[in-house]
């Protein structure tokens, strides 16, 4: 786990709950074309970064951590996602534990969260998101040891919660997210909120394979601004 200056980190399946079993093997075993069509370029382009893929044990059980971003974000802006960010020179080595430093310095740095709370127990494959040019490792985390978490500073963040398990495996909470443009993508409605693009995507496949998916109707479309 990571000291109190960052200077150390790991990465463990030791003590995790049952539950997160079949995450931490997914997390084994899953390919790069598993999870996404949009994978790193082969020229090695793309702004490296890391988003920290949270569960914790709430009231309703296994639950998981996201925030929503602020709407005046240059990239992104007003959507759900995961805590992260892009790589800082002092995390170290992108292509080992640089991004583990990263999903957990920017969690702290979105949330409040106390990373010394947090076990990383798996890390997926790196992703691409096109629009942005970011190349994503999502970074898997148990919430050992929870700590009060909230908005840190409102021009990145307008608000942090969690959303428990159960909501996004319910049939009735997903349908497929219609962009103008005419791609669709999976997609959660869940706390107020619409989950998608990258973020859902993640989720999708984490559920898939860690064989939590029920069966939903992905012929129900929800267009992007489904508010209006």
């Amino acid at each position: 786990m990571p000291t109190a200056d960052g200077a150390a980190v790991d990465v463990t399946t030791a003590g995790l709950p049952a539950w997160l079993d079949p995450v931490a093997e997914a997390a084994r075993s899953v390919r790069p074309h598993q999870l996404s069509r949009f994978l790193p370029p082969k020229s090695g382009a793309g702004r490296q970064s890391a988003v920290l893929v949270l569960f914790g044990e709430g009231a309703r059980g296994p639950e998981l951590l996201l925030m929503e971003r602020s709407g005046t974000l240059r990239s992104h802006a007003g959507q759900p996602s995961f805590p992260g960010g892009a790589l800082d020179p002092e995390d170290g080595d992108q292509a080992t534990t640089g991004p583990l430093r990263a999903a957990l310095r920017e969690a702290e740095e979105e949330t409040g969260l106390d990373p010394r709370g947090v076990q990383l127990f798996g890390v997926l494959p790196r992703l691409y998101i096109p629009v942005s040019g970011f190349v994503v490792t999502p970074v898997l985390g148990w919430w050992r040891a929870p700590t009060p978490v909230g908005v840190v500073d409102p021009a990145e963040t307008a608000r942090v919660f969690t959303v428990p398990v159960a909501d996004l495996t319910d049939p009735a909470n997903r349908a497929m997210a219609v962009h103008p443009s005419g791609h669709s993508g999976p997609a959660f409605l869940v706390e107020s909120a619409l989950v998608w693009g990258f973020t859902a995507g993640v989720i999708d496949r984490i559920l898939h394979y860690a064989g939590w998916e029920r069966p939903w109707d992905q012929e129900r479309h929800v267009p992007l601004d489904w508010r209006a």
